[in-house]
């Protein structure tokens, strides 16, 4: 049967619908494909988030657990919604730990990884002796190599004797007094010294003597000084000792976990001759002594609210694994004796130093504040209000007090380092995240 001219034309249509609908199909293919694969993207970028936002969250559950004081174990993991988490928590060490977080969301894995130390704190020791009002009093033969800084008189009571300090010295206020000193070095091709006084008598300076004007009371004296005199037009101004009362008391609270009954031992603590004990962070209600060749391990600061006795042989030194590079505190309200042969020093580490600081406030020499029988390297001594005595022949790298006494040979080498000293409280302080980054 013939084709009739309405079936050309169906037929036409069709083909043309055909034509049109493989021209749609050959056009909206790269566009289903491009958005099924800008949805596999979207969808690959929120899973990555996610994964990033759930190793945030382990971290944070780690934080807290440390913060707190919370028992925690490595490597611990948990769910988060469609997620899980792995946490990795380091050792301690030189006062901080490293803590690393795998997210991971329909196996697309984020890792995050934190340092949270402890906090620290910097003091600049910036002289051999730092000496509040009570000043210093200083037998012939002792000596300070390095600068010494004053609020009272540096005096050698022997009227035959002599005493000696290296470098600079500087006394400050009205009324104050240097007498039988050698200040400075010698030597013309080393730097001209100085010292710095209102009042000065048999001394020797190499160097220049400044001294307050005689229209304030001043005077030169009989003292010698290699480069000249010239005269001070104004009082010279006090300085406050490196360490404020707040700090000790942050110190205090941190040695005893802001008073949690596991850092706290009532009562005397005795470390028995010939045995070694880890404490810190701990507080003593009572006092702490060292039998001979007794050995204390640092693992944070220790305070103690008595006496403390470090007898002969006996050790202090601070663990590398929690203070590494940084130094350590031991503080006491009562008075610290160190007796001969005993060693006080820091991790090992260069610029690590054991500071022992007392808050008492004894002003008898012969019953002081810190009283020091032997040479002490690693160690700094301090006083806030009491007098400290470092006797016969000995050696220690520097002192600060409100009073310092030196025996006969007796002598401060300062150290470089010492002008940047960085502190930690060891665990017990307080602690702060010193970076956060993504590492995967």
């Amino acid at each position: 049967m013939p084709y009739s001219s309405s079936n050309q034309k169906g037929f036409a249509a069709l083909v043309i619908t055909l034509i049109i609908l493989a021209l749609m199909f050959w056009i909206a293919m790269p566009l289903i494909v491009l958005i099924l694969g800008q949805q596999r993207i979207v969808g690959n970028l929120t899973k990555a988030s996610q994964a990033y936002f759930t190793a945030e969250a382990g971290i944070e559950d780690t934080l807290l657990r440390l913060s707190k004081r919370m028992s925690w174990s490595t490597p611990y993991s948990f769910n988060i919604g469609k997620g899980t988490v792995e946490v990795e928590i380091s050792d301690l060490f030189g006062g901080s730990r490293t803590i690393t977080a795998k997210g991971n969301v329909s196996n697309r894995i984020k890792k995050v990884n934190v340092v949270y130390g402890v906090s620290t704190k910097k003091i600049a020791f910036q002289y051999g002796a730092q000496i509040g009002r009570g000043g210093m009093i200083m037998e012939p033969n002792s000596k300070i190599i390095g600068n010494v800084f004053s609020g009272g008189s540096v005096v050698c009571p022997d009227p035959l004797g002599v005493a000696f300090i290296t470098n600079s010295l500087i006394v400050a206020r009205n009324g104050q007094k240097i007498e039988r000193l050698e200040i400075g070095d010698p030597d013309p091709l080393t730097p001209i010294d100085e010292a710095h006084v209102h009042i000065c008598s048999s001394s020797t300076v190499h160097g220049i003597l400044y001294y307050v004007s005689p229209g304030l009371g001043g005077s030169k004296g009989d003292c010698v000084a290699d480069d000249g005199f010239q005269e001070h037009p104004n009082v010279i101004e006090e300085r406050p000792l490196p360490i404020s009362d707040a700090q000790i008391q942050i110190w205090e609270n941190e040695a005893s976990c802001d008073n949690d009954p596991g850092c706290i031992e009532v009562g005397d603590y005795a470390i028995p001759g010939g045995e070694s004990r880890s404490l810190g962070p701990l507080k003593i209600e009572g006092n702490l002594t060292l039998g001979n060749n007794a050995t204390l391990k640092m693992t944070g600061t220790v305070y103690v609210t008595g006496n403390i006795l470090i007898d002969q042989n006996s050790t202090i030194e601070l663990d590398p694994n929690y203070y590494g590079a940084l130094s350590g505190i031991v503080i006491a309200d009562g008075k610290i004796t160190v007796e001969n042969n005993a060693i006080i020093e820091g991790s090992g580490q260069p610029g690590s130093y054991t500071m022992l600081l007392s808050t008492n406030s004894s002003l008898d020499e012969n019953d002081a504040a810190i009283h020091v029988k032997n040479s002490a390297m690693g160690a700094i001594f301090y006083t806030t209000d009491g007098i400290m005595r470092l006797r016969n022949n000995m050696q220690i790298r520097e002192a600060t007090g409100y009073k310092l006494y030196l025996d006969n040979n007796a002598e401060i080498e300062y150290e470089i380092g010492l002008e940047d000293t960085t502190f930690t409280s060891g665990p017990g302080g307080s602690w702060e995240v010193i970076s956060w980054r993504e590492i995967e």
